[in-house]
């Protein structure tokens, strides 16, 4: 993976599109694959896919905007996601979101200085049972309380990546 502040390869970029340009909707496997390799979909990959599928470039950053996961500017190594919805805001979501707030010294959309977390809001990860939730990059972790997310943190700090 080539996550980094720099551009995915335009080499890269046309081996991708290529290989997944006569999908039907191409469109979409076409940025998850972009922003899987990089870690966002970069504006010079943007006129690439359009001309590929026939698309405006209007069409392909319509896409882009609509979908809150693809993202636009690099996001740190991982990807911290607290739950904002009903059931882990009564459960102390918000206290938790202050806490990451603090702790992170980042605000929701924002890379810790070191480039290493990304924070970001969502709205159900579909365990409320075991409210609140957070999810780090693919792995989702129930009743997380403000020691539970320090531990997280300290977990991801102590590993690799």
């Amino acid at each position: 993976m080539v996550k980094d502040n720099n551009n995915i390869d335009s080499t890269v970029l046309k081996s991708i599109v290529d290989q997944l340009k006569d999908l039907p909707g191409a469109l979409l496997p076409i940025l998850h694959a972009i922003q899987s390799e990089a870690g966002y979909i970069p504006d010079d990959s943007v006129p690439i896919i359009a001309t590929a599928l026939n698309l405006s470039r209007a069409e392909v950053h319509g896409v882009i905007s609509f979908y809150h996961d693809f993202k636009t500017v690099p996001t740190g190594a991982h990807r911290v996601q607290i739950c904002r919805a009903e059931a882990c805001q009564s459960m102390g979501s918000r206290q938790l979101e202050a806490h990451a707030k603090r702790a992170l010294a980042v605000e929701f959309g924002d890379t810790t200085a070191d480039g290493r977390i990304t924070l970001e809001a969502v709205y159900c990860l579909g365990n409320c049972a075991c409210s609140p939730s957070v999810r780090i990059d693919d792995s989702i972790h129930g009743r997380v309380d403000q020691s539970g997310f320090d531990q997280l943190i300290a977990d991801i700090e102590g590993g690799e990546g």
